[in-house]
């Protein structure tokens, strides 16, 4: 993240003026840089294809970083012996707080007045952890949680670089004095210890990467070696200072390469930092190095041109403008689907360029270089606790007093009404019948809580990730039942969890939850993840083996129609038959029966968002048969396969839509049937306990 300046490189004097001394030049190059990683990270975000790996500008950023403040430090340490941590910490608080704390507040007011109105604590909450420079942990557990990896982008999500970096500057100020010390000034052995810690981080780095994306990605231990190979580069600059400008020159032209080549190599499917990130961090590093020594021909004959030098002296202004104006400025423009077209992406993108230049000339220099801040390191800190504080309190009040949604009278209870009725299926069907088209004013539970339910299979983390093919033991019920429920299937299996634990409760049965994330009941490979999902396969096969070594009374399986084959064949719905028939034979030969739930219905678009927005005239939100059928094939061949091998079929679109109207409502009663753009809610579906218990009873009293 951009968050240092050329001046950064001079020494600070004690009070607080920016001249540098003798013998220390501006690095107008390391301008030009930062303005080609914060061009890379806008165009990326803005959609630009030739550029789809622009998120490696952030890397560039780690190291220019590393770099400046580095060698800010070491300067500090050679001239006086000592480190200042209360000026370091008081530079940074002016340096940076002033524009990000502005950036958090009207960003938080876009959220508040556009935004979803269902989603605005997620969003005041990332507002806290950005204040805090702490939403990188909030990021990497979302982008952890399944059910929470389609959500739409969180417009404070660009502040996790800046909780990165200052993760860092908590103990790097503090590291560099004792290795200084310990070392007695000799940078070769600081160097070391510095190129060991960086080793390990990014070995993690690579590791995580290949376990754990979203934390090697948000993570400060698996970034840490980005920052430290800045301050590498800054140990050596004495060395670097005397390279033949024949060497010097090629040095910072191919560090610019690589920089270039990770730009429009990587995509979105790179797996990324893991060992891809060598690339940018390395050409930033080469520019760097390369730019120590005086060479007219270098990169910074190109770097260190006038429109490079203005454009990076706004880097940081930009980068903090642009995404939350990609975020909900097509909101706020009234396009329905929340996107923008490149050509209106980079319209905000540029007008997020004129707020930065606005940000630099009123807030970020008025304050950073006012002369009651000069010498005066405590008033800086005290600003910036200030201005922290202040960021706090405005998410936790917009998390307090979120927007209103509007709301009718109240409903009735569907889970009560349910189960007091003598025919649960044709109450339900009166209920989906008569659906509102106004939220109830008892609605439960509340909207902006109906995403964030979890069922215990999800906090027990018993639905496995894409990547495991391991299948813990997540069983419930009556432990020591003699009759055995399987639930088996992907994560519209899991999405029945509530009401078959509550059927498992009431009947005394033992029910073991096998489900994994988007692994298709059928033995078909899939591509996920744009490569085939081996990983789906092999657990497929261990769960129906183990299926068959409990030797249950009923398998209820289920899967989303949503997947392609990784090898299509010309009859696909042949293809998908044989699939569902082998894995349906497999389960029934240890006796079992095994009860084939159709996938459910689908909403149109976001259920919750378009609740929000539309509280009042649900109907707008609603989907309709067969519409809201995602694959007609899938579900032909779930029905051919369940005829073919004696499965028991269960078709649940009665429970969803009403069948004499075709209307998928989003509300039935009092409760959401939709918790995102696919699963039914934990709410509906424990709802449903009554209505599935007439179909799985006689199945495994039948057993």
């Amino acid at each position: 993240m951009p968050s240092t300046t050329p001046a950064e490189v001079r020494t600070i004097p004690a009070g607080g003026g920016t001249a540098p001394p003798r013998g220390h030049s501006l690095r107008w190059d390391i301008q030009g840089l930062r303005a080609v990683a914060v061009t890379l990270v806008v165009l990326s975000h803005a959609g630009v294809s030739q550029v789809s790996g622009g998120y490696v500008g952030v890397d560039v950023f780690f190291v220019i970083s590393g770099f400046l403040i580095t060698s800010l430090l070491l300067r500090e340490l050679a001239t006086t012996g000592r480190l200042s941590v209360r000026t370091f910490y008081a530079r940074r608080a002016l340096r940076l707080l002033p524009a990000s704390s502005l950036v958090i507040a009207v960003t938080l007011a876009g959220s508040w007045l556009f935004l979803s109105k269902a989603r605005l604590a997620e969003y005041a909450g990332d507002a806290l952890g950005s204040a805090l420079y702490a939403v990188n942990f909030r990021l990497a557990a979302a982008g952890t949680d399944y059910l929470a990896q389609n959500s739409p982008p969180s417009p404070f999500q660009h502040f996790w670089s800046l909780a990165v970096e200052e993760q860092f500057y908590l103990v790097w100020p503090l590291l560099l004095l004792l290795s200084w010390r310990a070392a007695r000034g000799r940078r070769r052995l600081i160097a070391l210890v510095l190129g060991a810690l960086c080793l390990g981080s990014f070995v993690v780095s690579v590791l995580v990467t290949n376990s754990s994306a979203p934390w090697a990605y948000f993570g400060s231990p698996t970034r840490g070696w980005e920052l430290g190979a800045g301050a590498l580069v800054a140990l050596a600059t004495a060395r670097l200072e005397r390279l033949p400008a024949a060497l010097a020159a090629p040095l910072s032209w191919l560090g610019l390469a690589c920089v270039a080549l990770a730009a429009v190599w990587y995509d979105d499917q790179t797996p990324f930092p893991g060992y891809h990130a060598l690339l940018p961090v390395l050409g930033a590093a080469l520019v760097l190095a390369g730019g120590c020594a005086p060479a007219s021909h270098g990169a910074g004959w190109l770097l260190g041109r006038r429109p490079m030098v203005w454009l990076g002296g706004l880097s940081y202004g930009w980068y903090l403008w642009h995404w939350p104006l990609l975020v909900v400025g097509p909101v706020a423009l009234g396009l329905t689907d929340g996107t923008a077209g490149v050509p209106l992406a980079l319209g905000l993108c540029a007008v997020a360029l004129g707020l930065a230049w606005l940000t630099l000339r009123l807030v970020e220099n008025p304050v950073r270089f006012h002369r009651a801040f000069r010498g005066r390191p405590n008033r800086a800190l005290v600003l910036g606790v200030g201005l922290s504080a202040g960021a706090t309190v405005l998410a936790l009040t917009a998390a307090a007093v979120p927007p209103t949604i509007e709301v009718g009278g109240p409903a009735p209870v569907l889970a009560r009404e349910l189960a007091d009725a003598p025919d649960p299926q044709a109450r339900l069907a009166e209920l989906l019948a008569a659906s509102s088209g106004s939220l109830p004013n008892n609605l439960t539970p509340a909207l902006p809580k109906v995403k964030s339910s979890r069922s215990a299979v999800y906090r027990d983390g018993c639905h496995v990730d894409y990547d495991s093919t391991r299948n813990p033991p997540c069983v419930y019920g009556d432990r020591a039942s003699s009759r055995t429920v399987v639930l088996f299937g992907d994560s519209h299996a899991a999405q029945w969890f509530p009401a078959l634990q509550g059927l498992a409760t009431a009947r005394g049965w033992k029910l073991v939850s096998l489900t994994k994330a988007s692994c298709k009941v059928a033995g078909v490979t899939i591509i996920n993840r744009h490569k085939p999902y081996t990983a789906c396969d092999t657990w497929r096969s261990d769960a129906v083996a183990r299926i068959n070594a409990l030797h249950p009374a009923l398998v209820v399986v289920s899967s989303s129609d949503a997947g392609d084959p990784a090898e299509p064949a010309d009859d696909t719905l042949r293809q998908w038959t044989t699939g569902f028939a082998d894995t349906f034979r497999d389960l029934g030969t240890s006796g079992a029966r095994v009860a084939a739930l159709l996938d459910t219905p689908w909403p149109k678009g976001d259920p919750v968002d378009c609740a929000a927005d539309n509280s009042l005239q649900l109907h707008a939100c609603a989907n309709h048969l067969p519409d809201a059928i995602h694959d007609a094939t899938r579900q032909s061949a779930v029905r051919n396969a369940a005829t073919a091998t004696g499965a028991t079929l269960i078709d649940p679109r009665p429970w969803v839509c009403a069948i004499r109207t075709g209307i998928c409502p989003v509300v039935v009663a009092d409760t959401a049937v939709y918790r995102d753009e696919s699963h039914l809610s934990e709410a509906y579906a424990a709802a449903l306990t009554p209505v599935l218990a007439d179909s799985l009873d006689r199945l495994v009293s039948s057993s």
